[in-house]
């Protein structure tokens, strides 16, 4: 089996290639290393990860942009049996700074992988990379109530793949990536291609490069071992599910081996896997001994109280759930940043 995946250096990538690879597939990994650049970071981030992959003898990596034809027919090659769209814009407060160059990968980037692969390998399964933002403020909805260190919902476990994407904000992020889950969802059903699109939650492990604007989880701990100060925009209540990369890889794997031509699915840590962000801090008190220093600030637009998905769907069509406790999954991630420490000084 041969597998193309773009963004291949990133946090969801790289382990979507070493998963395959260490599965004996021959792995294409694409990627135009614009990570630390997205995000005024001044030295390497998915460098990293595009080093690490090296050490593969079944991976080849492609230096391109998923916006180029001509990069991504180059990748394809003669054909590929899978294509994991993971290339993206991922941070919302810089789809807000530059909402053009956010559609121009999320959106456009999207269309491009899909028509190079339907004109070059139409018998391709695609995944692709949606995000819970495509519901926007519609996930507002739900009743909360508010206990001493987190928000929980009334009345409701998560949320469903049936939630409403229209008649709400997104902002531009969550516009620009509902463009790209709906063009993924069309091209099952008006040129018959096998498509899944997953919805994902928070995700996270080793080998993520956070920041204030993206990663969080990543950005807690690596702040917390190197003495910097983190902002919380809120009050720190609100509240995610945490889903473990190697988790949501396996969930890709069952979709890829499924006799479903399409699939849309909720794909997150779900109820028994949430922390609000107070929690959170905690957490990684207990497991470094010490919490970095925290001011707080205004609430960010269209950032979601709580978003926690409601798995069932996943769960009873693919066979799928989570494996990986975010007590390991924290101690997974911090192990590396300590290994790791240059890149984050």
């Amino acid at each position: 089996m041969r597998i193309l995946i773009t963004g291949g250096a990133g946090l969801v990538g790289s382990h979507t290639a070493e998963y395959f690879a260490n599965r004996r597939w021959d792995v294409v990994v694409l990627d135009n290393l614009m990570r630390s650049q997205i995000f005024g970071y001044d030295k390497g981030s998915v460098e990293y990860n595009w080093k690490y992959l090296s050490n593969f003898k079944n991976i080849k990596l492609v230096k391109g942009d998923v916006r180029n034809s001509k990069d991504v027919d180059g990748a394809i090659g003669k054909g590929v049996d899978v294509v994991v769209h993971t290339a993206g814009q991922p941070g919302v407060p810089s789809s807000v700074r530059m909402p053009l160059e956010d559609f121009s990968i999320n959106a456009f980037g999207t269309l491009n992988v899909l028509e190079c692969t339907r004109k070059k390998s139409p018998k391709a399964t695609i995944v692709y990379c949606s995000t819970n933002k495509v519901y926007g403020e519609n996930v507002d909805a739900i009743p909360l109530k508010e206990l001493k260190t987190r928000y929980v919902y009334k009345g409701k476990i998560g949320v469903d793949e049936n939630m409403l994407t229209d008649l709400t904000g997104h902002t531009p992020y969550g516009v620009s990536k509902l463009t790209g889950d709906l063009y993924t969802q069309e091209y099952a059903h008006i040129y018959g291609m096998k498509t899944g699109v997953f919805r994902m939650s928070c995700i996270y492990g080793a080998r993520q490069f956070g920041f204030e604007d993206q990663g969080w989880v990543a950005w807690f701990i690596i702040a917390a071992l190197k003495n910097k100060p983190i902002t919380i925009y809120g009050d720190g209540k609100q509240v995610r599910d945490l889903l473990y990369a190697e988790d949501l890889v396996r969930a890709y794997e069952a979709f890829i081996n499924s006799d479903l031509k399409f699939g849309l699915f909720n794909a997150g840590g779900g109820p028994e896997k949430t922390t609000s962000l107070l929690e959170f801090l905690d957490e990684v008190e207990k497991l470094l001994g010490k919490r970095p220093k925290i001011t707080f600030s205004d609430w960010r637009p269209s950032d979601q109280k709580v978003y926690i998905s409601d798995i069932s769907k996943i769960k009873k069509t693919l066979g799928w759930q989570p494996k990986i406790s975010v007590k390991e999954g924290m101690k997974r991630l911090s192990d590396w940043v300590v290994k790791n420490e240059s890149y984050f000084s």
